[in-house]
């Protein structure tokens, strides 16, 4: 199986989920599963999250993977209090996200 990673910056939010959704699309697009590789962000707000959420969507329908890789607390913490972490597979590293795939 093909996959390809996207790096978040600090935060999705309203002001960067296009170019994020853009990104991941593009991925999938592709016949890639999709890895977003969240160690650096921060922050996700509504609008991050329809982003994953749609995301998710999109891999599903094409019968391919998307996953999401270093989250940190404060992050782990909007995904559990919105109830968006039983929609998505959660790893801590790549290597353990791309060893999961593959098996």
């Amino acid at each position: 199986m093909n996959i390809e990673s996207y790096k978040l910056g600090e935060e999705l939010d309203s002001f960067n989920y296009e170019e994020v959704q853009d990104g991941i699309l593009a991925i999938l697009n592709k016949g890639c599963s999709a890895v977003l590789d969240m160690t650096s962000c921060n922050y996700v707000s509504s609008t991050g999250l329809r982003v994953l959420l749609y995301s998710k969507k999109i891999a599903a329908s094409k019968g391919l993977k998307f996953c999401l890789v270093g989250m940190n607390a404060e992050v782990k913490d909007i995904m559990n209090v919105t109830g968006f972490d039983s929609f998505f597979d959660f790893y801590n590293t790549m290597e353990e996200c791309l060893s999961a795939i593959n098996n």
